[in-house]
């Protein structure tokens, strides 16, 4: 029985995590339109992946800090000047990846398969990454609990937040954070590159059938949870990467979703 080896218990619930943390944070990129910010995020974190293999540190703890110091970077400047929000993002994104790889090829000795932070591996996941993200999870949903109705008003309207005295800004550069802790946890499991793709294709496919934000969260969370298990299931049978079969799980039921929708709505 597969279930009796460590290493698929160990993918098991960094895949549940890795759910919760996307149905959460990934509802409110979704409604929030914020998919593309989330691409520059996630290819910025690989700056601070980068960072820590050239400083012997745990690369997770240190994406953890570039990425929210990027976030936070990218939302001050995106709201403070007139320069396009694409051009910003674009140029976090090179920057992120290129300070990534320059500080790879300068750590001396060897350097650890980065296929696994590009792609991931959820099957090579350790105790150590389910512990970063149990507690990056309890971070994540510690927030949004205390700071549910200014992520409510902000989401669907940026000028009644205002009226109401919801601090925009603020609100903003810590839903980017959060955004930010939500990418180093899906690093484990699909890695860099397509962390973008999980953190939106659960709640895509949940805000086919609700509009309600708690709703949409809870069913996010839910459909998430499925495509993790699926595509980890599918993933060990078929002897194929992790992360690219998670995904093509969830891109191909959300597209085939949709598709039912548009033909049932006709």
């Amino acid at each position: 029985m597969v279930f009796q080896y460590a290493f698929f218990q160990n993918a098991v619930i960094a895949g549940i995590l890795a759910a919760i943390a996307c149905g959460i944070i990934g509802s409110y990129v979704v409604v929030k339109r914020l998919v593309f910010i989330s691409g520059g995020i996630s290819h910025a974190a690989f700056g601070g992946i980068g960072l820590g293999l050239f400083l012997g540190y745990n690369p997770l703890f240190t994406a953890i800090i570039f990425s929210v110091i990027s976030s936070s970077i990218l939302g001050v400047i995106s709201k403070k000047t007139y320069q396009r929000e694409d051009t910003l993002i674009g140029a976090m994104w090179a920057i992120g990846m290129a300070f990534g790889i320059f500080m790879i090829y300068m750590t001396p000795g060897y350097v650890t398969d980065l296929s696994s932070y590009l792609f991931g591996n959820i099957l090579t996941v350790s105790r150590i990454d389910i512990y970063t993200m149990i507690f990056l999870n309890a971070i994540i949903v510690l927030i949004i609990f205390i700071r549910y109705n200014e992520f409510l008003a902000f989401s669907f309207d940026e000028e009644f937040s205002e009226v109401a005295n919801v601090p925009v800004m603020k609100t903003y550069i810590i839903l980017l954070s959060l955004v930010a802790l939500t990418v180093v946890v899906l690093v484990s499991v699909v890695g860099i590159i397509l962390a973008m793709a999980l953190l939106t294709l659960p709640a895509a496919t949940a805000s086919l059938f609700t509009n309600s934000l708690k709703k949409m969260i809870a069913l996010s969370t839910l459909i998430g949870i499925s495509y993790m298990l699926l595509g980890i299931g599918m993933s060990f049978l078929l002897n194929q990467p992790s992360g690219a079969t998670i995904v093509l799980v969830s891109g191909t039921s959300y597209l085939g979703i949709l598709s039912i929708k548009s033909l049932i709505n006709k």
